[in-house]
């Protein structure tokens, strides 16, 4: 496995002219002659940022010969938008797309004909719809993927009558915003409520040698895109996957994006080439404990594909 590789920074826009920002990860080359790499996009889930623990899977690829791209979502950590902290799967779908053009205009770096697409979490639903939809996809992981929106909102609220007065608070703030009023803001978490996310995501809970990752995250979101995430199912996408090849890793005890939706969709609509790998642990698992396992399934898979 080669060692070697540099880390810049990049920017690139996306499809409505927002910038986007990250780091392109690349070999460093043995050889004297130019050489022309695969790539692979990359980037965080809900409201989080490149710097919470996805770096860490772009240096394991870029350790195996590929050009990576990661950068941060529409609204959140260093890329531009606004309103900040609005999750919009629509226009974070439409990044990966546009990072795909930003890869393919390096024309001395990436072999255009050889990119894959990589997401975790909200975006591991994200690249089943970005890989259904642009065919300059040639391989994809989709790790915990967020399947059905409104059934994970549903489940989340435990009772119906929950469910119902989030849908009045999002009422609420549909009417405020038409009337020209600035989005409400409100937690991505509740400590109290969902402690097992808060370890993951609160800097207090960090190592030492980890802290620096919060430095742009913020426990805020528009409540507008709780609203949005409840209106999209990655789970329409699947069948048009095929021919590119798909896996999917699942953790066995996840109840952010809950394994049994994503295993059922996997193998009841999941066209060939496909391959599916449960591991053990919580959804957060694979970030930390369960990370050997998740990044070398990956990168296997990326190899196999781009490589071969």
């Amino acid at each position: 496995m080669n060692t070697l590789f540099t880390r810049r920074n990049v920017e690139f826009p996306a499809q409505d002219g927002v910038i986007l920002r990250g780091w392109l990860y690349e070999p460093i080359s043995k050889q004297d002659d130019k050489q022309r790499y695969p790539a692979i996009v990359i980037t965080h889930g809900y409201g989080a940022v490149k710097e919470l623990f996805v770096d860490k899977y772009a240096e394991r690829f870029v350790q195996s010969n590929f050009v990576v791209l990661l950068y941060d979502h529409e609204n959140f950590g260093e890329s531009s938008g606004e309103p900040r902290q609005e999750i919009d799967p629509n226009k974070q779908v439409q990044g990966y797309s546009s990072a795909i053009t930003y890869l393919q205009s390096l024309i001395d770096l990436v072999d255009s004909n050889r990119i894959g697409i990589w997401g975790t979490s909200y975006s591991g639903g994200h690249v089943l719809v970005v890989s259904a939809n642009d065919k300059r996809v040639k391989c994809v992981v989709s790790q915990m993927p967020s399947i059905n929106g409104r059934k994970n909102l549903k489940r989340r609220n435990k009772t119906e009558e929950n469910y119902q007065r989030l849908l009045k608070a999002l009422e609420r703030d549909q009417k405020q915003r038409e009337e020209g009023g600035i989005p409400r803001i409100i937690p991505i978490i509740r400590p109290e409520e969902q402690p097992d996310w808060w370890n993951f995501f609160d800097v207090g809970h960090a190592e030492e040698k980890d802290k620096w990752r919060y430095k742009n995250w913020k426990n805020e979101q528009t409540l507008h895109s709780v609203q949005l995430y409840g209106e999209y199912n990655p789970e329409e996408s699947i069948e048009k996957i095929s021919p590119c090849p798909l896996l999917m890793l699942v953790a066995d005890h996840d109840t952010v994006t809950f394994s049994e939706d994503e295993i059922e969709v996997f193998e009841q609509r999941a066209g060939e080439p496909k391959k599916l790998v449960k591991f053990n642990g919580d959804h957060f698992s694979a970030y930390k404990d369960q990370f050997e396992l998740t990044a070398n399934e990956a990168n296997d898979w990326f190899k196999k594909y781009l490589q071969s």
